[in-house]
Formats: structure tokens, C-alpha cells, sequence
């Protein structure tokens, strides 16, 4: 996108922005279920990690949960998009619970990868984020193999039984750029360090990653809609500062924008993480509109059209008549 000198306050909204294949999959997992079998649908963890998406399922009968021994034996619980452990489903078939598996079917890429080279016996050096689910679900396929690498700090503590036998997986919400700086961190530790047979970090990710850079370096200031326990929304904000942004701020909701963020700012760059619906990105322009940003620019970086096909268990009768 060419340089442009603003006339007036405009808004640079980035495309793609907001719900990726794997959110809108397990949204419409607990909203089919909820149709199919009716109130209550117990869910374990946030089926996504945005507050308004978990209200407005819970007020339509979804009830969250931590934990599978939260949920009454024999009902339905729904698995989150960022997937289990085997002990977690072990769990759940202990307790007969019926399970709807709601995994984004990248991240199950990345669960098969670590199962496979596990089979191998590889080391497995698991970048991501300390505590995150998805991080603690694919862990737990082959924790005897795993080691976490969480940071470039933490690349001097791995400890491997053999270099020649150490391969490399990722969180699939991750700063592109980030993660890319810690593997040339391990490769200049352990030069056969081996690659994943494809890029872990996902496609809906990457865009947006993509996507802000471009309106970042336009923009002095980037609001990025989504929560706080939002991987992939947290890293938004980190590229847009990287990449020309004066200021960047994770938003919830319109009304968490600050009028003094606007002061003295002429371009407002806009974008949402993967797990935002679009009607939050809406309300946050309404906002600025009222602020004279009436100017909206929509800045396409990649055109996205992939779509995940249903749980298989929603095809099945989970329930007895």
C-alpha cells in the first residue's frame, strides 16, 4: 500500500481480521448442540478466548467449565479450539461423559506431529506459552518427549539425550517474526535441529500478523479487538508496535477505548483477533466515528476462504431419545 498523507481522521480497518476456520467451527459446535440436544451444554474451558463470544453462549444454556469432573456424569461436554490431552479424554470417557471434540484441526496437525515423533523417539522442543491450553494439550500427548520452550531466555536450559534426534513444534497462535528468532536461537545450539514437516504456525494467524503490519505503518495508534487470555490477539499488539505503530491496545469492547488515545491522532488502525465476532469490530468504528473518524479504509493483505467441516459427533445421536 502506497504512503498517503491523511486529508482527515481516518480509520485503516485490516482484512483478514477476526473469526478464522478454527473459531468458527467451535462456535457453531456449542450453538449446533445447543440446537440438537438442548440446555445444558457444559463445555471445558473457554470454547474460544473471547469474553463476548463465552457470554452470549452462556446465556444461551452453555455452561463452562474448567475441569471434566465439573460435569454430571453421562451428559455432553465440549472440548475447547484449543484442544486436549489423552488424560483429559481419558477423563471423560471415565465419567461416560459424551464428548464433542471442538480441536481446531490444525492444532490436532500439531497433536499427530508430536504423537509421531514421539513413536520415533525424537526430543521434541515445543515452542509456546507457558500455561496455555493448547500448549498443555499437546504436551500431554508425549510428555516424556516434550520440553517447552517459552521465550529466547529459555533456549539456554534445554537439556537433549541426542542432538541428532531433536525436532521442533509450535503453539499455532505465536508471533511469526518471534518464533522465527527462536529457532535460529536452537539451530545455533543444535545445527540438526529438525524442521516440522510443515509450518505449525497457522494460517489465520499469520494473515493477521500480516495484515496489521501493513495498517501499522500508517497508523499511530492500533486497536486490536479481543481479550486478554487471547494468544493470537495479545501478539497483534506486539507486531503493530513493532511495525510503525505510535501506540497499540487490546480491546474487549468500544467502550474500553480512552479519549485521550485519540488526541492528536489523525490514522486509528483496527483489526480483531481470530476469536472476535465481527459485530465488536463494528461497534469499535461506530466509536470512532463519533470522534470525526468517518474516513474507513478496509486494507486487504491476503484473501482467506478456508472452512472446517463440523465435530463428527454432532452427526451422531448423542442423546437417547
Amino acid at each position: 500500500m502506497e504512503p498517503k498523507t491523511p486529508t482527515a481522521r481516518r480509520v485503516l480497518v485490516a482484512k483478514p481480521r477476526g473469526y478464522c476456520a478454527g473459531v468458527d467451527r467451535a462456535v457453531e459446535a456449542v450453538e449446533k448442540a445447543l440446537e440438537q440436544y438442548g440446555a445444558p451444554i457444559y463445555v471445558r474451558k473457554q470454547i474460544v478466548h473471547n469474553t463476548h463470544v463465552v457470554k452470549t453462549l452462556e446465556a444461551r444454556g452453555a455452561i463452562f467449565v474448567e475441569e471434566t469432573e465439573e460435569v454430571p456424569e453421562g451428559e455432553i461436554v465440549v472440548f475447547s479450539a484449543h484442544g486436549v490431552s489423552p488424560a483429559v479424554h481419558d477423563e471423560a470417557a471415565q465419567r461416560q461423559l459424551r464428548t464433542i471434540d471442538a480441536t481446531c484441526p490444525l492444532v490436532t496437525k500439531v497433536h499427530n506431529e508430536a504423537k509421531r515423533f514421539a513413536n520415533q523417539d525424537y526430543d521434541i522442543l515445543l515452542i509456546g506459552h507457558e500455561g496455555h491450553e493448547e500448549v498443555e494439550g499437546t504436551a500431554g500427548e508425549a510428555p516424556e518427549h516434550i520440553q517447552l520452550v517459552d521465550g529466547l531466555d529459555s533456549v539456554d536450559r534445554i537439556q537433549v539425550k541426542d542432538p541428532d534426534k531433536l525436532v521442533w513444534l509450535s503453539q499455532t497462535t505465536l508471533s511469526v517474526d518471534e518464533t522465527i528468532e527462536t529457532v535460529k536461537r536452537l539451530k545455533d545450539r543444535f545445527p540438526t535441529l529438525l524442521d516440522p514437516p510443515s509450518d505449525d504456525i497457522c494460517y489465520a494467524t499469520q494473515n493477521r500478523q500480516v495484515a496489521v503490519k501493513e495498517i501499522a505503518a500508517e497508523s499511530q495508534l492500533v486497536i486490536v479487538v479481543g481479550s486478554e487470555n487471547s494468544s493470537n490477539s495479545k501478539r497483534l499488539v506486539e507486531v503493530a508496535k513493532d511495525h510503525g505503530a505510535d501506540a497499540a491496545y487490546l480491546v474487549d469492547y468500544a467502550a474500553d477505548i480512552r479519549d485521550e488515545w485519540l488526541e492528536g491522532v489523525t490514522t486509528v488502525g483496527v483489526t480483531s483477533g481470530a476469536s472476535v465476532p465481527e459485530e465488536l469490530v463494528d461497534e469499535v468504528l461506530a466509536r470512532l466515528a463519533k470522534h470525526g473518524f468517518d474516513d474507513v479504509q478496509e486494507v486487504e493483505s491476503v484473501k482467506e476462504s478456508m472452512r472446517f467441516a463440523l465435530p463428527h459427533e454432532l452427526r451422531k445421536n448423542l442423546r437417547a431419545n
